[in-house]
This record gives C-alpha cells, sequence and structure tokens, in this order.
C-alpha cells in the first residue's frame, strides 16, 4: 500500500504528508509527535522498529524499518512514498570524543555515513515527490557543530560541517522549484545523543549537562514544527537554537 492509500480524513480529504528520519527517539520522536499535533499525516523510519511501531501508534501515522546507511533499505522506504510534503533529516548521531591524533577511523566512517551520506540517500529518494507536492520542505537537523568546531570532536564536527554543507547547498540548486529547506542547528539537547557517543556509559553522558539547563528534544521538535508551518513562500533558512548557558560548541557557564 503506498501513503497516498492511508492519509485520507473522514472528509475524504488527503492530509499532508510528513517524514521524519531517525524517529525512534530524542528529536525525531518529539517532531513526529509535533507534526501530528498540527495535522501531518507522520510517517517514522528508523531502525528500533519497536519504538516507532509504538510512535505510529500514539500519533495515528506508519512507521516502517529505515537504516539510512543501507541503500536497499532507503529504496523499499521510499518506493512506498509517492507523496511527500516535508522531509525532516534527523538520522545522525557522533561516536567517541578522541583527537584527531588517536581518531578512531570505524567512528569517523560511521558517523560520516550515517550524518552526510545518509541524508543524501533519503533526500535524493524523496526530492521527487517533494517538488511533486507544489509546496515541499526539507528541513535538516545538523547541529551548532555544523557551524563550529571542539576539540575531541574532529569526527562529528566535520561530519555535520558537511552535511549542513549539502543541506545548503540544495538552496541554490532548487531555486525556482516548489520545495522550501530549512536547516536547524541545535546545541546542546539532554537526549541519548551522548548515551550513544559514549557506548552506553550513562554517568559519563549524564556528566555532559552538568552544570546548565540544556533544551529538550521538544524545545527543537517546536522550532520544526513552526518552521514547516509557514506558508509557501516563507523559507527560514537557519535556525540556530541553543541553551541560554551555551555560547558556542565549546564554551558554556562551566568551562567559560
Amino acid at each position: 500500500m503506498t501513503i497516498s492509500e492511508s492519509t485520507d480524513t473522514a472528509g475524504g480529504q488527503a492530509r499532508r504528508v510528513a517524514v521524519v528520519t531517525g524517529a525512534s527517539s530524542g528529536i525525531g520522536a518529539a517532531t513526529a509527535r509535533a507534526l501530528a499535533r498540527d495535522g501531518y499525516f507522520v510517517v517514522v523510519g528508523a531502525r528500533r522498529t519497536d519504538r516507532i511501531d509504538a510512535l505510529a501508534d500514539e500519533i495515528g501515522g506508519r512507521a516502517m524499518y529505515l537504516d539510512v546507511t543501507d541503500p536497499a533499505s532507503v529504496e523499499r522506504f521510499a518506493a512506498t512514498l509517492d507523496t511527500v510534503h516535508v522531509l525532516v533529516n534527523n538520522a545522525g548521531g557522533a561516536k567517541g570524543l578522541a583527537p584527531i591524533a588517536e581518531a578512531n577511523l570505524d567512528d569517523w566512517r560511521w558517523m560520516w555515513e550515517t550524518n552526510v551520506v545518509g541524508t543524501l540517500r533519503i533526500t535524493k529518494a524523496l526530492l521527487p515527490a517533494l517538488i511533486a507536492s507544489g509546496d515541499g520542505l526539507i528541513v535538516t537537523v545538523t547541529s551548532i557543530a555544523a557551524l563550529d568546531t571542539y576539540d575531541n570532536g574532529g569526527g562529528y564536527t566535520s561530519a555535520k560541517h558537511a552535511q549542513g554543507v549539502l543541506h545548503r547547498t540544495l538552496r541554490p540548486e532548487l531555486l525556482g522549484k516548489p520545495v522550501r529547506l530549512t536547516e536547524v542547528c541545535p546545541g546542546m539537547v539532554e537526549t541519548e545523543f551522548s548515551l550513544v557517543r559514549f557506548e552506553g556509559d550513562a554517568e559519563r553522558a549524564e556528566k555532559v549537562y552538568d552544570g546548565l539547563t540544556p533544551l529538550t528534544a521538544d524545545d527543537v521538535a517546536d522550532v520544526i514544527a513552526f518552521a514547516a508551518s509557514r506558508p509557501p513562500h516563507v523559507n527560514l533558512d537557519q535556525i540556530v537554537i541553543k541553551p541560554r548557558d551555551q555560547v558556542d560548541a565549546r564554551r558554556n557557564i562551566r568551562t567559560g
């Protein structure tokens, strides 16, 4: 069954369709909920299908396994979507926190494959449907690490810089086509991000947020939903959102 066959309202009108990648937790899950509240039929994709199945049931959407690092998975996912109005590129993450001199090349490859090539795969696959919608929007969740650098974060910051450049390159390439592009660059957000980076070390992950109140996933999701609510002629090119007590990627109230 293609997506258009499952999105009719009670009155027979088709709902606008939003796709959220990396939707099993954190910003992705919060964004799916926010868009669903705004009336979108939300298709959630992630590898942890138990989580996205429950999320889809909660919001009245659809869940489908998606691994953005696997071309076949992306192809199967895209094949079910003949209508897409909003794509939220949220799948990504970090691994490790080592200086470049001690870099783990496998970690670097994973970060580039997930954040950069994964974003490219799903965007390329869904771009025809976004254009055909007549009012498409691509939101790419990068990071302030796409704008700055910090010690021991070379793998992640370089991947996020590349992801940001990929997204920003699309802006002029799509001029004249009915697709808007918004890059959202969050600072410190308390999600599973640090838990993944530190391979499940919860104590180490929690220390990342000591001394300040970080953003929540809902804070970022609200911004994404706002961008999606703008009329077709309004493009919010780039949105940077940080906790009050964070200045940049390196400095916050604790580090000065």
